[in-house]
């Protein structure tokens, strides 16, 4: 049998889309790809081998039609489907159905994917497995009294979650009972609107905080492969902006505690396939809980590819096949690679800013990869996230990933479009991110500084015009 699938549907657009069908090109694979109208002039409609166009009631829609995404597969003799992320990514309903339809699901079981989608549920399986969370296990809720007394139990400051939440949506911070009701309520009718579930329970806040993540491989004969851990605590509004790997300044016996909870939480599951299991670390007693577990590729897998000498889409493709990774997997971990996310967005808001793409000139040398979904004569739509390129700098130490990160930034050049580009420059100039001593409140804090050195500016010149 082959290691891999002869004929591949890419079930996602735009960058990670692109992304999928370069590795499954470089293997042989035969791709298809999906495209709503909107989306006929990206790149990974024409790199394809073949490209059959969807039609919803609206572009979102169309990507997050699983009955007539699986028919155009079954249709067109595709052996496997590779859903990406986000979209369909995470959907056990259409697990479920790629592989009863007698094609590869390219990701975990439908069954991984329920129980490490629900916070509650989650949270109860990897604290069976010995993996530290926060709070108790596996409890939800019911009432806002019942999270009174938990917070109580816990101690304030607590955070309020959505138990079938994601990417920081359904989350709210709480001080005291008065802030917690009102969170605890909103949260949880905040919940049942987006997510058609209203669990919420109530975890410790820590408030200097790392987000630190962990990639695993996991095989059919219940092999867990780690691949080290990243650093993702450079965020806006729970998003990721910056992420590197290694961690930097990690204490080595809390990355070896990592790792193996890690592994731990992929086993409580019989994780197979590509996942990632992140954790909060407390900056000042570098103890860590568990957060959640991603079923899926992540954004910043590139950086773990260029750390480790994998393809971890390759390897993707090869577990689905087969259940194991390649005969000739091997890796060692060296160096240090730093993650920008180039994003359409007002640089100081981080408003949403769409448009078409006058001219793009990616930057190039040593160590530096670029990936994007889009060229010059293109446009980031409405519709979607506002993701335009992950500029991603590799080199054997940490200064020297962050001096190609630098340069690839100021290389850069994107016009017709505004971008968080000259954010991203400020990030990398602060004192927190070049000693590697930050938290998941650097953008906040960098904001801050922003605006009062604007105010200082402001009066200093005011003085000046008088």
């Amino acid at each position: 049998m082959s290691e891999f699938p002869d004929c591949l549907l890419v079930a996602n657009r735009g960058e990670i889309a692109r992304r999928i069908i370069r590795t499954a090109k470089r293997l042989g694979v035969h791709t298809i790809a999906i495209y709503d109208p909107v989306d006929v002039k990206l790149p990974f409609v024409a790199e394809a081998d073949e490209a059959v166009a969807l039609s919803g009631e609206t572009p979102v829609k169309s990507y997050l039609d699983g009955d007539a995404i699986l028919k155009i597969a079954v249709e067109h003799g595709a052996s496997a489907v590779h859903p990406g992320y986000g979209f369909l990514a995470e959907s056990a309903d259409f697990a479920r159905s790629v592989t009863e339809a007698g094609l590869k699901w390219v990701g975990p079981s439908a069954e991984a994917i329920v129980k490490m989608g629900d916070k509650v549920e989650s949270r109860r399986a990897v604290a069976e497995a010995g993996v530290p969370i926060s709070g108790d296990a596996g409890a939800a809720q019911n009432c806002a009294a019942e999270a009174v007394a938990e917070a109580h139990r816990i101690g304030y400051p607590v955070m309020v979650k959505a138990s079938a939440g994601g990417g920081g949506i359904g989350m709210a911070v709480a001080h005291d009972d008065e802030e917690l009701r009102t969170a605890f309520e909103n949260t949880r009718s905040m919940a049942a609107r987006s997510f058609g579930n209203d669990r919420v329970f109530v975890e410790c806040f820590i408030a200097a905080a790392r987000h630190v993540e962990v990639q695993i491989l996991g095989c059919e004969d219940g092999t867990i492969v780690e691949l080290g851990e990243r650093d993702c605590s450079t965020q806006r509004r729970h998003q990721k902006v910056i992420e590197e790997s290694p961690a930097p300044n990690l204490n080595p016996e809390t990355r070896d505690r990592l790792i193996e909870s890690a592994i731990a939480a992929a086993k409580s599951v019989n994780y197979v396939n590509a996942g990632t299991v992140e954790f909060l670390v407390d900056t000042t007693t570098g103890d860590f809980v568990f957060l959640e577990m991603n079923t899926r590729i992540q954004v910043e897998h590139p950086i773990t590819e260029l750390t480790h000498g994998v393809d971890i889409v390759e390897q993707q493709l090869a577990i689905a096949q087969t259940g194991t990774t390649t005969k000739d997997f091997s890796y060692q971990q060296n160096g240090h690679a730093i993650e920008l996310r180039i994003c359409a967005e007002d640089p100081k808001r981080f408003y949403p800013r769409p448009g078409p793409i006058l001219s793009y000139t990616e930057p190039t040398g040593e160590g530096i990869r670029v990936d994007s979904g889009f060229t010059a004569g293109t446009e980031v739509s409405q519709h979607f996230d506002s993701l335009v390129a992950k500029v991603c700098a590799f080199g054997p130490d940490r200064p020297t990933a962050l001096a190609r990160a630098r340069q690839a930034l100021a290389d850069l050049e994107i016009e017709g479009l505004t971008t968080n580009a000259p954010f991203i420059e400020i990030l990398l100039e602060t004192e927190e991110f070049v000693s590697g001593h930050y938290d998941t409140g650097l953008v906040e804090a960098t904001q801050a500084e922003q605006k009062r050195l604007a105010k200082l500016a402001a009066k200093q010149e005011a003085k000046r015009s008088a």
